[in-house]
């Protein structure tokens, strides 16, 4: 069978990895937005109030424990720009994209109205369910932009890690979940920091914010797509140098 994420198959029962998929975003997603929200309405997270670094930690240490814990199931691709970047570097299926992304959609909004059930309508009200949202000043060109450079690297980090039988597998995770919250604190202040077409779609959706709706769509898209093709087409082939060495001595 071909080799998916973490060791997953690329040929798996649909109804199993649509249910992975939608758990992991929603878990993905509730933890990021719900320490989100509460930072917005001034609210304590383990003894103090949060802040920027609590909800890039929160995003990324979730998706630690999710890649571990799921990978092996459906990759925990818990992103359309993942899996749309798969499947246009020819790495995954383009039948089951669809199952993905709904999936993931589903997930994310589950989760916003789980973060509005528990925190009550001041979270939808006053907070936006934590939509990312353009920051004061920042054009949607902007956000187009950083939320494409930053996808880039979260997909770039996946699929070396994450398909490359040089990596050690136990890294991945580690690895995965630290990028994502690098980025998140890269793009939090210009774009709030989606990294991710179903985290930021899923609180707009209930919270009916569509603020530069396409450039969260788009940018993650074509930062993930561009990562992946050039870790398939060029960064993928490269060897250890005595490899290159060997090879060389064969050929003469």
């Amino acid at each position: 069978m071909p080799a998916g994420l973490y060791g997953s198959s690329t040929t798996q029962n649909i109804p199993r990895v649509a249910i992975t998929e939608a758990i992991g975003t929603y878990l993905l997603v509730l933890a990021g937005t719900s320490v989100a929200v509460a930072a917005l309405l001034d609210q304590p997270i383990a003894g103090g109030t949060a802040d920027s670094l609590a909800i890039a930690l929160a995003f990324g240490l979730a998706l630690v424990a999710l890649v571990n814990a799921l990978g092996h199931v459906s990759g925990a691709h818990l992103n359309p720009a993942v899996t749309v970047a798969l499947a246009v570097s020819g790495a995954f299926p383009w039948r089951y994209v669809p199952t993905y992304v709904v999936s993931q959609l589903l997930g994310a909004v589950l989760a916003s109205l789980t973060v509005w059930l528990t925190y009550g309508d001041a979270a939808r009200d006053d907070a936006s369910l934590a939509a990312t949202l353009p920051g004061g000043g920042v054009s949607t060109l902007t956000v187009f932009v950083i939320e494409a450079v930053v996808t880039f690297f979260l997909v770039l980090v996946i699929v070396s890690v994450a398909t490359d039988s040089r990596v050690a597998k136990a890294s991945a995770g580690l690895a995965v979940g630290v990028t994502l919250a690098v980025c998140v604190l890269v793009a939090g202040p210009l774009s709030g920091g989606a990294v991710n077409p179903a985290r930021a779609l899923g609180p707009m959706l209930v919270a009916g914010e569509f603020d530069g709706v396409w450039a969260y769509v788009l940018g993650p898209l074509v930062g993930g797509v561009l990562a992946a093709l050039l870790y398939a087409g060029f960064l993928s082939l490269g060897q250890d140098p005595a490899q290159d060495e060997d090879a060389g001595a064969a050929r003469s």
